[in-house]
């Protein structure tokens, strides 16, 4: 944590604010909503007398979460000029109402906004923060156009809570879903994890035994003896049906008209949302301004900014403040400062490989070229079509001996290992089938999206296909650069399942989200493909039976294809000229 000299220091060299205002706390102030609800906030403001800019801070974590650093920064924004809004969220901790997540952010977001717009303390200039949650609010509130919003930043966030919060690809986030909706966020306190971690923690309420609990709909049942209302309406709805569409910020692109600037990282879970919240803006967005000055920055990160993830140490550069960020962002937005965020390039990523960041015009970076990299007979990746002749291979895949998560895109739920973490563990399983590259001569330069072009058979109605895309180091370790899974009932989108033909091959396209990454001279590239990844994600049955009351798992038989009549090829989005 930086002290307030160093911040102060830092901020006088970039032509930020510094923090100099004597301040006061409103605590438990009152914001009543158009439905008669009183959600509770705490105001961070200068205690000068003055209007100020305002900012809006919406959680279900409560105003007193002790998170490291959270109220020193709502500190250090009010001591900058900024008046701090700090509110529960409709049904947790102070406030009243029920809780219910996702369906009422984007009209209790509208109420908070314009509410602080006409307090004595403000200007009537808006902005929004924070992440995960925090950020799911913002774009819910963007979508319903408080004329007293003028920008947001939502970090770590997703933009379609089916598709990238309760699903990926349709196969349900088990971990994360069931730590966060059920064991911390069933009502209205967050609850410990110790009751399923600790040392002393019972056997049958750990979360390895709980987490293979069948049927889905009794696993809330099974670890607090009574069941979790949004919990089993997650399970009833598992297509991106009317209950999702309703609260799906993807379906509200057109109607943001402020700018906003998203923040994420390459291995947090909701990469997707981060990636199609700037693109949906950027291509969007209801004005010029709006689309010319939305902004996205992505690190090598899991759920917030860090120079170390998983195994890998991505150098000094890496750890870039997410304050620092937010500050610049609101100064230019709510104080007109000159401070170059509308001049920079809109895309900063970092390339990991080379371990540096890179500013870019837009997303997909401009100029790159989709190439594919097919499987071979013999276990070999390479930018060739495979020869005449068929060629395929084949594996087992048993629900009730799971591949286990080792590392990939998750937090914040159930623990689990994620980021770049070494497959080695891995090695000896039969139920993964792994194609590999030639030791690269030159480097392969890659920033974009990456899916894979699957043939397949499975022997049943459904199954799933779980792809990573790894970087192999000349001393053999293995580090998963994206990953990505399709439950395959939802081959032909989220919100039309239907069921295959056993014994009948498909092509499907697995969308493995996006990366950036310099595969370097030495290494080689290699594309691991199995059919699960749990607990991070739960275990297709093989049956199509409805997800939450399947009780049954069966084995199923499955097969790659790799023919030149078949083929099947991972699609590197490849950066010219790097």
């Amino acid at each position: 944590m930086f002290t307030s000299l160093v911040l102060t220091a830092m901020l006088l060299a970039q032509g930020a604010s510094t923090p100099t205002e004597p301040i006061r706390i409103d605590h438990h102030t009152a914001i009543r909503l158009r439905d008669g609800v009183t959600v509770y906030a705490d105001v961070y403001r200068p205690s000068r007398e003055g209007r100020v800019p305002a900012l809006i801070v919406r959680t279900p974590y409560g105003v007193q979460r002790e998170a490291t650093g959270v109220h020193d920064r709502l500190i250090s924004l009010a001591r900058m000029g900024y008046a701090v809004v700090n509110t529960d969220v409709r049904g947790r901790y102070e406030s009243e109402g029920a809780w219910d997540p996702f369906r009422h952010e984007a009209k209790d977001g509208y109420d908070v906004v314009e509410w602080a717009a006409t307090q004595p303390w403000s200007n009537g200039k808006v902005a929004m923060q924070g992440g995960s949650y925090l950020g799911h609010v913002q774009w819910a509130t963007l979508g319903e156009q408080p004329p007293s919003l003028v920008a947001a930043f939502p970090a770590v966030a997703s933009t379609n809570l089916y598709a990238n919060w309760i699903t990926q690809g349709g196969a349900f986030h088990l971990a994360f879903n069931f730590g966060w909706g059920v064991v911390r966020m069933p009502y209205r306190i967050m609850q410990p994890q110790w009751y399923f971690t600790g040392p002393d923690a019972a056997p049958e309420l750990r979360y390895e035994t709980l987490l293979r609990h069948l049927p889905l709909e009794t696993m809330d049942e099974r670890a607090f003896n009574h069941p979790v209302k949004h919990w089993r309406d997650w399970l009833q709805h598992e297509s991106y049906d009317a209950y999702w569409k309703a609260v799906s910020d993807e379906e509200k692109f057109a109607k943001v008209n402020v700018p906003v600037m998203t923040q994420g990282g390459w291995f947090d879970i909701f990469l997707p949302g981060t990636i199609d919240g700037f693109v949906g803006v950027r291509r969007h967005g209801a004005n010029e301004r709006t689309r010319a000055l939305s902004r996205m920055v992505i690190g090598p990160w899991g759920h917030g900014p860090s120079r170390k993830y998983g195994d890998l140490d991505f150098g000094p550069e890496a750890d870039r403040t997410l304050f620092q960020y937010e500050l610049r962002w609101h100064d230019f937005h709510l104080k007109g400062m000159a401070n170059g965020v509308d001049t920079e390039a809109p895309v900063q990523i970092f390339y990991m490989g080379v371990n540096r960041w890179r500013g870019e015009q837009d997303w997909p970076v401009p100029g790159t070229s989709s190439t594919p990299w097919y499987l071979q007979p013999g276990g070999r990746l390479a930018p060739t079509m495979p020869a005449a002749g068929e060629a395929a291979t084949s594996y087992r895949y048993d629900p009730n001996d799971p591949v286990p998560t080792t590392g990939g895109n998750n937090c914040c739920g159930s623990p689990t290992i994620a980021g770049p973490v070494d497959q080695a563990p891995l090695d000896a399983r039969q139920d993964i089938v792994r194609f590999t590259s030639d030791v690269l001569k030159a480097p392969v330069t890659i920033a974009g999206k990456v899916t894979m072009d699957l043939h397949a058979t499975t022997d049943g109605k459904d199954t799933d296909w779980m792809v990573k895309l790894i970087d192999v180091y000349p001393d053999g370790k293995a580090y998963p650069m994206a990953e990505g899974i399709l439950r395959a009932r939802y081959r032909d989108g989220l919100d039309r399942p239907s069921m295959l033909t056993p014994g009948q091959a498909y092509r499907y396209t697995v969308d493995m989200i996006g990366t950036a990454v310099v595969f370097q001279p030495g290494h080689r590239i290699r594309v691991d493909i199995s059919s699960s990844n749990f607990p991070q994600f739960d275990r297709n049955l093989n049956t199509g039976d409805p997800l939450g009351t399947g009780t049954t798992p069966r084995v199923a038989q499955q097969t790659i294809h790799h023919s030149a009549a078949r083929p099947s090829a991972i699609v590197l989005p490849v950066v010219r000229g790097f």
